[in-house]
């Protein structure tokens, strides 16, 4: 037996110190997911959402040895686990060793007893031992489901029988930790999860999404996307834009992407091309991908896959070719991927054309020099990505962790990214989207489509000339009626008082890339010097969000800023072309731009279509 009269010591000689430490308000978790072996992750709520609450915080201290009786009629240290997921979740709770500080001693196990009340149900009392050791003391372990909440109560004293030579002024601290197992699918797996029976079409490499209108929308970095196929081995995930972000001339006259004006504005990291304006691009996309530009002059329908030992360029991103296009649905016309625009592929038809899809959704081949088609941007998401909110609906789009803010208000719009949305101005012209960040303080916006009254699109002549100005025809009513007319003062003590709008000429042919409407040639060292300086102004040839983002036949032509000759403008047409015009022979839309101050801030909202932010000028 043991000495019990060493127990009268222990008040005399020390004091023992018993803390159980919990961190209050956790809003993380543990996830150690079956698909990635034994790491674990630190994840923010998603599809994994377990929240961990203490109602106490409980100190024990100068305690002496307790009968089990007493112990289990102490007060105890009160938490819950709730599951706020969409999936349930198995978890297990652990008691884990904090370090004690200098001088201290720990306590052995063996020398603590507890209890644990799960809801109702009572476990113990036991020796800390059953829990097992350090780092895998377990508390209790099992299943939650959604919306499910487990009040836990935990009671921990020191054994009656504990001796001085285990227990006198010696400590224990510890700290409870969630480890939670979920099966988390990979964004592909999720989408095809969610897609009706026969809505893919597997070719052995890749499943592709079928039909006229699937679940297979994304919103990721301020655009709409689709998916459009799933890498059978890699589980990458294919993206293509929903919408033309912008028109260019594809090259200088080679059909090869390699090389290319559009290879090069898909990949411009720079604030003027795509990929720089993509968010966290190295975390989200495949940076090393492999697109197939293969030759391909077959007709529409037959559905011929391009070899891989074919023509492969290697790129963060690329554009689809003929034969994912066709893949969608079975050679038709129809699909998902017919967005009512014109667009170009990466497929040469021919040395000396390139194909692209016509409004209608056949194939056509053009020029690459002297045509100016809509670039449809498309990426592969990483295995890794997954997906936290949203049911693949063009109202309620699939949304990817790591891209799915919320509490927002406060945030400096200039921290935002191309493409998303914000409510600005009055009435039926009220929404703007994000072009960048080019001046590198403030956020350059662009109204979501061309300007209407009453329902019908505004149109005007560009002017007298091809120079925009604040006193050419349409730099007039933009710095003139529109402000008066359009925007109230609200918004208006918003917008930087001058910007610099460059008027670089892109005309056709071999020394005019899209950059050469900002720099004075294709290698953008330097500026242009033909620029204007104005309140508000157009977007230019090339420019983000200088594309069509609804149907040929629901929005209007409408001018950029960029001139094309001596004698005629650049305009982007209903389809998405862009095409040019004399200034002065054709009345068409005018899609305000203007720098906002770098003091706008965010006051509510996500940034979706759905969900514009709205702002505030900081004081």
């Amino acid at each position: 037996m043991k000495d019990t009269s060493d127990k009268k010591k222990i008040i005399i000689l020390g004091s023992v110190l018993l803390v159980i430490l919990v961190a209050l308000g956790i809003t993380y978790a543990y996830l150690r997911t079956t698909l990635e072996g034994q790491k674990d992750y630190v994840i923010r709520a998603g599809t994994l959402d377990l929240i961990l609450t203490e109602d106490n915080e409980l100190t024990l201290e100068k305690q002496i040895p307790i009968e089990d009786s007493e112990g289990i009629a102490l007060n105890g240290f009160n938490f819950s686990l709730t599951n706020e997921g969409n999936i349930d979740t198995d978890y297990t709770i652990y008691l884990d060793d904090i370090p004690l500080d200098e001088g201290e001693t720990r306590i052995p196990d063996s020398a603590i007893r507890y209890s644990l009340t799960r809801n109702e149900e009572v476990i113990g009392p036991k020796d800390l031992t059953t829990m097992g050791s350090d780092p895998n003391r377990r508390v209790d372990f099992g299943t939650i489901a959604v919306d499910e909440t487990i009040n836990y109560t935990l009671r921990i004293w020191i054994d009656y029988d504990a001796t001085k030579e285990e227990a006198s002024g010696k400590t224990f601290k510890g700290k409870l930790r969630v480890v939670a197992t979920q099966e988390v699918p990979k964004a592909g797996d999720t989408i095809l999860a969610g897609l009706t029976s026969g809505s893919t079409y597997d070719d052995g490499t890749d499943t592709f999404i079928t039909g006229t209108d699937p679940n297979n929308y994304i919103w990721y970095s301020g655009k709409l996307w689709r998916a459009v196929s799933v890498n059978n081995e890699a589980k990458t995930t294919k993206l293509v834009t929903q919408w033309d972000i912008s028109s260019i001339t594809y090259s200088s006259g080679s059909t090869d992407f390699a090389g290319s004006y559009m290879e090069e504005w898909l990949n411009d990291t720079s604030v003027d091309g795509f990929l720089g304006n993509l968010r966290d691009y190295e975390n989200f996309i495949v940076t090393g991908a492999k697109w197939n530009a293969t030759l391909d002059a077959t007709a529409l329908g037959s559905i011929t896959k391009p070899s891989d030992d074919g023509t492969v360029v290697t790129d963060a991103v690329g554009l689809l070719n003929m034969y994912e296009y066709q893949s969608s649905n079975n050679g038709g016309t129809d699909s998902y991927l017919n967005n009512g625009l014109s667009w170009w592929t990466l497929t040469p038809y021919s040395s000396s054309y390139v194909r692209r899809v016509n409004s209608y959704g056949s194939a056509s081949d053009y020029s690459p020099s002297g045509n100016s088609y809509g670039a449809r941007p498309s990426i592969n998401l990483k295995s890794s990505v997954r997906i936290v909110d949203g049911d693949g609906t063009i109202d309620n789009p699939y949304r990817l962790n790591g891209d799915n803010d919320t509490n927002l208000s406060g945030t400096l719009l200039s921290s935002r990214y191309s493409g998303e949305y914000i409510r600005f101005g009055n009435n039926e012209n009220n929404l703007y989207r994000i072009v960048s960040h080019e001046n590198g303080t403030g956020t350059k916006i662009v109204s979501a489509e061309p300007l209407k009254s009453s329902g019908t699109f505004i149109t005007m002549n560009f002017g007298s000339n091809t120079t925009f100005s604040s006193t050419n025809t349409v730099g007039t009513f933009l710095n003139g009626e529109y402000l008066t007319n359009y925007v109230d003062s609200t918004y208006i003590d918003m917008i930087e008082d001058s910007t610099t709008w460059y008027l670089g000429t892109v005309g056709s042919g071999s020394s005019y890339s899209y950059k050469n409407a900002k720099y004075t040639d294709a290698s953008g060292t330097a500026t242009t010097s033909n620029v204007a300086e104005a309140k508000v102004g157009l977007l230019r040839f090339g420019e983000l969000m200088a594309g069509q983002f609804d149907r040929y036949g629901n929005n209007t032509y409408y001018w950029t800023l960029t001139p094309y000759s001596s004698s005629r403008v650049r305009f982007v047409n209903g389809n998405g072309y862009a095409d040019y015009n004399s200034p002065s022979s054709a009345p068409y839309g005018a899609r305000p731009s203007m720098n906002l101050k770098s003091s706008v801030q965010i006051t509510s909202g996500t940034g979706t279509k759905t969900d514009p932010f709205t702002l505030e000028l900081a004081s």
